[in-house]
């Protein structure tokens, strides 16, 4: 049963498991869970005392592996929606033992394509016993190189980073600490980014440092396994969580992470009335049920209290949930006509309008004192005016301030000009609203503007070529004429990303991991605070105007997050359109409620290891010709990456 109810969340994050031992009776043991109110069970597949060596199978055809149960005493779809296999804890594949790393093969071969012949939907791999785990890794790459719809979950404890406990000596002599975020790099860089070998982590009792914590939402957490001796109790005697630990629980549930309870009730709480409200540790409520038929319900009941806690997902995140992590190729609004659709979500964004309008609105008071008001026109070109949206605003600006307004609406798309003429009619525009069907760069003005408003921004600020546009068209404003947008920045940032980056490389080529992608960014993790790139400043009146640009960065992790790997650079804007007038979605200072941006992703064709308190060296240029503008990127420290996007070989927006 679903741990609650929240509007627009149909993720797997609404379901909660348990962890349980060996059981032969499995459907006993599943229908005692289920009817509780878990929605599945990690349980073993195998009896844990089972040993090839010592099976005695000799070669016998009459060997039967001891299975907790047979695939006929539950339905399939039992098996597939409520059972995720355990692989046994006992198995060591990197031991020095022989017959144990031997016997650790066989049974971890047998055990999965058991659990597919179930059709299980998962099966959790035992936490690896050492840092270096080559031949586990290997075995693993290998099963998955079979394996069609089921995932292996890495089990990896979430705890402060400690000494291994063979490398003990080494890490007492040389102050070294093994970061279990390491054991599972280590191990799914040995498989390859392999798309279908996910994480299941232990959350303990204590928990590292917020940036520490903060790589694991790139990375693909399947599921959350919540200890019992990580709650805490109440002054109720009920268990409950740290407020770190309600906090890392949340974002798990913002992250589609599924939760297991698992470990021996530590809690007695069959004595407490049935029908009480109780208290956490933060005099927050939550009801318990009168019958745990399962001793860990208690924790389960917890859980679904903070779940329903959540804030209801706002209506503008239900809307974009649909885009999140998913790769779209970039604009090209100069080669290529927008659709209808495509203009109607864009001016949907209300937020974004009224910014606009804002601007004008202080740019009109500047230009024309009240003295003028009712005797001064103010001129104001809309390039790039789409389906009006702009011209609208301006309008607004203009009834709002008192000032008197003449517009030139110049578009060069055919289609949207059709529903220019269209809206001036119906809204009685034609005495002040002049409709240009011209591409802006082309079009002979028949005087000068004495404001220029357009909105030729992308996700990264200049990449669908507003600063060529704006230098073709501020030939006709004046010389003390107004833009608006005034100026405008790009930003990027290091994130871990192993959903896109596996997404890109389904497509097998490096002309993909060349090309950069607007992506609602979800499922990463943001390393360092996003820096400056380039700078575009508008009117731009210099005798020669050069829009390329080159910007070398070094990015410094925060000391307490350890080592990452950065598998790309998420790429922000932000935009002064008047003074204090700001738009953007640079994550410091976004505009709230705004939707018309995406942020940008540029890949890394070959994931960076960036060690502990190691500086990431980028550098990003903005390359021009006569008929395209393109970037290239590349990485020189701590390792070197090859130049993406050599002459835009992959990806260019063409003039």
């Amino acid at each position: 049963m679903p741990l609650g109810q929240r509007t627009g969340d149909k993720s797997e994050s609404r379901y909660c498991g348990v962890e349980s031992g060996f059981e032969p009776d499995m459907p006993r043991l599943l229908t005692r869970s289920l009817s509780s109110g878990f929605d599945f069970l990690l349980a073993p597949l195998v009896d844990p005392s089972y040993r090839p060596s010592s099976a005695g199978t000799g070669g016998s055809e009459n060997f039967a592996l001891p299975v907790a149960a047979s695939d006929l005493i539950l339905s399939p779809s039992q098996w597939s929606s409520h059972v995720v296999g355990k692989v046994s804890s006992w198995i060591d594949l990197d031991s020095d033992e022989e017959q144990l790393r031997i016997d650790s093969e066989i049974t971890l071969k047998q055990e999965i394509a058991w659990a597919s012949h179930l059709s299980l939907q998962a099966c959790v791999l035992p936490p690896p016993k050492r840092a270096s785990c080559g031949n586990y890794a290997r075995c693993v790459n290998q099963i998955l190189q079979g394996v069609t719809n089921m995932q292996l979950w890495l089990r990896i404890p979430l705890e402060k980073a400690e000494p291994m406990e063979d490398e003990s000596n080494i890490a007492d002599h040389e102050g070294r600490t093994i970061d279990t975020w390491e054991w599972w790099n280590s191990f799914r860089l040995l498989c390859e980014h392999h798309t279908q070998l996910c994480v299941a982590l232990d959350i303990l009792s204590s928990l590292p440092s917020l940036n520490s914590l903060s790589r694991w939402f790139g990375e693909p957490v399947r599921a959350a396994i919540l200890l019992t001796d990580s709650f805490m109790t109440n002054a109720r005697g009920y268990p409950c969580l740290s407020k770190r630990h309600q906090r890392l629980v949340s974002d798990f549930f913002d992250h589609s992470v599924q939760m297991v309870i698992s470990g021996e009730c530590r809690h007695d709480v069959s004595q407490q009335v049935s029908n009480d409200n109780m208290h956490d540790s933060d005099n927050e409520n939550y009801s318990e049920g009168a019958v745990n038929k399962h001793s860990l319900r208690p924790y389960l009941d917890y859980v679904a209290f903070l779940y329903q806690k959540l804030d209801p997902i706002p209506e503008q995140e239900r809307f974009e949930l649909g885009y999140r992590d998913y790769l779209q190729s970039p604009l090209q609004p100069l080669m290529d006509n927008l659709e209808a659709q495509t203009y109607e979500t864009f001016e949907k964004d209300t937020v974004k309008y009224s910014q606009y309008q804002r601007a004008v609105s202080k740019a009109l008071l500047d230009r024309v004192p009240d003295e003028n008001a009712s005797t001064t026109t103010t001129v104001l070109m809309v390039v790039g005016a789409g389906r009006g949206p702009l011209v609208r605003a301006s309008l607004q600006a203009a009834e709002e301030t008192g000032r008197k307004l003449k517009v030139y609406a110049v578009e060069k798309n055919p289609n949207a000009v059709i529903t220019l003429h269209s809206l001036i009619k119906l809204e009685g525009w034609e005495s002040f609203v002049t409709i240009v069907s011209s591409d802006m760069r082309c079009w002979n003005a028949p005087e000068k503007a004495d404001i220029l408003v357009s909105e030729l921004l992308g996700s990264f600020g200049d990449n669908e070529l507003s600063p060529e546009c704006l230098d073709g068209a501020q030939r006709f404003l004046k010389s003390d004429g107004i833009s608006i947008p005034s100026c405008y920045t790009s930003f990027i940032q290091p994130i871990t990303a192993s959903k896109l980056y596996n997404d890109v490389k389904t497509y097998k080529d490096i002309a993909h991991f060349e090309t950069a992608y607007v992506v609602k960014l979800h499922r990463v993790a943001r390393l360092a605070p996003p820096q400056p790139v380039f700078t575009f400043t508008h009117p731009n009146f210099l005798p020669k105007i050069d829009n390329q640009r080159y910007k070398k960065l070094q990015f410094q992790l925060p000391s307490d997050t350890g080592s990452a790997l950065v598998h790309g650079f998420a790429g922000y804007f932000n935009a002064v359109l008047y003074k204090d007038v700001h738009l953007g979605i640079e994550p410091s200072t976004a505009t709230p409620n705004m939707f018309s941006w995406f942020p940008v992703y540029f890949p890394l064709r070959k994931p960076i290891h960036v060690p502990v308190q190691c500086p990431l060296e980028v550098h990003f240029w903005r390359c021009c010709s006569p008929t395209k503008v393109w970037y290239e990127w590349c990485v020189t420290s701590p390792s070197p990456s090859p130049i993406h996007n050599s002459n835009g070989r992959s990806y260019w927006v063409g003039l």
